[in-house]
């Protein structure tokens, strides 16, 4: 595996790959790898012939008071992983490299209707920031396919819209959530539980599979969100959304089948996240918009 932090370097080599007709694929990333990301490298294995991992922490994703500076950074171990998992190339460039002239002065993009609410509301111009590297990043390695996780839903569904606004070339696979024996998600955050909390987390994943349940079973949508926070409060968290969503993202209506469950919630100093699909039965899509 090549490591590389210039941006020349970078795109000399992947000009000799595409001039091979090789097929590219790159796995943004922002380290601190566990599961979940591996399970991404070897998507991009099956579908390409050179993978690429990005990494780099990536500050105008990160909001004031937000964990920027804490942030973990395992660049060595991260590195052993990616070789071993069989990426190609590695590229980790510094915050100067990417952004020359600062972050006030940076040409931003923005993506519109998706990256509002849930996590966009939560978190103002963090989409922003994520659709602006992943499009700096998709401008230098030009893959022919990306991979994401589900696990960051309202991410993904942000990437695909800008690729498909800007018409960009380029594929994206999303990637099933990787999740630890017990349910929870895998996230590099989950580094900030404590015993205790990381005991408590899997009442995340619980609570969505029971609200899924319910809803398919046909419970009105609106009281089973209400009975979901509630059991998230009651289990330690504090609730930042617990939403029913049309597939992308939209609201849910009375012609709704194919829905997703999103929710965020912070547990001590992690705030956690998780997605769950749903398939509607007729008795709840009529009382969805009740």
């Amino acid at each position: 595996m090549r490591t590389l932090r210039d941006i020349d370097q970078l795109r000399s080599i992947l000009r000799e790959h595409r001039l091979r007709g090789q097929r590219i694929a790159l796995v943004p990333t922002m380290g601190n790898l566990h599961a979940g990301h591996l399970a991404l490298i070897a998507c991009a294995r099956k579908h390409a012939d050179i993978v690429v991992a990005s990494l780099f922490v990536n500050p105008m994703q990160f909001g004031p008071g937000e964990d920027l500076d804490g942030y973990p950074r395992t660049f060595s171990a991260d590195q052993t992983q990616l070789s071993d998992a069989g990426c190609d190339v590695l590229f980790s460039p510094t915050v100067s490299a990417l952004y020359p002239n600062g972050l006030d002065a940076q040409t931003r993009v923005h993506v519109p209707v998706v990256g509002e609410g849930l996590c966009g509301g939560s978190r103002p111009g963090h989409f922003d920031g994520v659709s602006t590297v992943v499009s700096m990043l998709f401008n230098l390695v030009q893959p022919d396919i990306a991979c994401f996780g589900e696990k960051d839903y309202q991410q993904l569904a942000v990437i695909r819209k800008m690729v498909r606004d800007l018409h960009m070339p380029i594929d994206i696979i999303g990637v099933p959530i990787v999740r630890a024996d017990d349910g929870l998600a895998l996230s590099s955050r989950n580094g900030y539980l404590s015993k205790q909390e990381r005991a408590a987390a899997p009442a995340l994943y619980r609570t969505l599979c029971s609200l899924r349940d319910a809803l398919e079973r046909g419970a009105p949508v609106e009281a089973a969100l209400q009975q979901g926070t509630a059991a998230l409060s009651d289990a330690g968290f504090t609730p930042d959304y617990l939403e029913l969503r049309e597939l992308m993202l939209g609201p849910i209506s009375g012609a709704t089948h194919h829905s997703v469950l999103l929710a965020a919630a912070k547990l001590g100093p992690a705030r956690l996240i998780d997605n769950l699909r749903v398939e509607l039965p007729a008795s709840a899509i009529n009382t969805a918009t009740k």
